[in-house]
């Protein structure tokens, strides 16, 4: 499918560079990720920019990658005014007060022992499910998290992505 089917894609494509990156730096903090993608256009669909996505996502060194978790906020506390933030951290929106206190309790633990947020792909999962994987993860090698948090973050960045062509398409 070409992108001149898929108007969201077409207009991403056609986009003055500024206007793409900014709209790229909503879906991933990362500068190197964005201009890596920026530096593709255009793109024939949106599986060529998800691979694309994935590729950059890939070749972030550890400046980038800190660039781009900075980007996140802790599970359980969305970034205010950011229906993204909320939509992707539904599932700990109606959970009980003690599991939202032992998510603070945890993400701390874990921003504390790996220096960064605890960075999962949100979407779908329950505060429960959250919980779990954070306290799996914090008992893992530093080396073994950086790849599960490159990995959640390449998930991260094709939902986002598929959103933002599809709301593109919308307007």
């Amino acid at each position: 499918m070409t992108s001149t089917s898929q108007p969201g894609l077409t207009r991403f494509n056609t986009s003055p560079d500024s206007v793409a990156l900014a709209a790229l730096r909503e879906v991933c903090a990362s500068r190197a990720w964005g201009t890596r993608l920026l530096a593709r256009r255009p793109y024939a669909g949106l599986n060529a920019l998800l691979a694309a996505s994935d590729t950059a996502t890939g070749g972030l060194d550890g400046a980038d990658l800190a660039e781009a978790l900075a980007g996140h906020p802790p599970i359980g506390r969305p970034k205010p005014g950011d229906p993204a933030s909320a939509r992707e951290q539904r599932g700990m929106a109606g959970a009980p007060e003690e599991l939202k206190a032992e998510m603070l309790e945890l993400n701390l633990a874990y921003q504390e022992r790996f220096g960064h947020v605890f960075l999962i792909c949100a979407t779908g999962a329950t505060g429960e499910q959250m919980r779990d994987a954070l306290k799996t993860r914090i008992g893992h090698t530093p080396e073994r998290e950086r790849a599960i948090v490159r990995t959640e973050l390449g998930k991260i960045n094709r939902i986002r992505l598929t959103r933002l062509v599809a709301e593109d398409d919308d307007s």
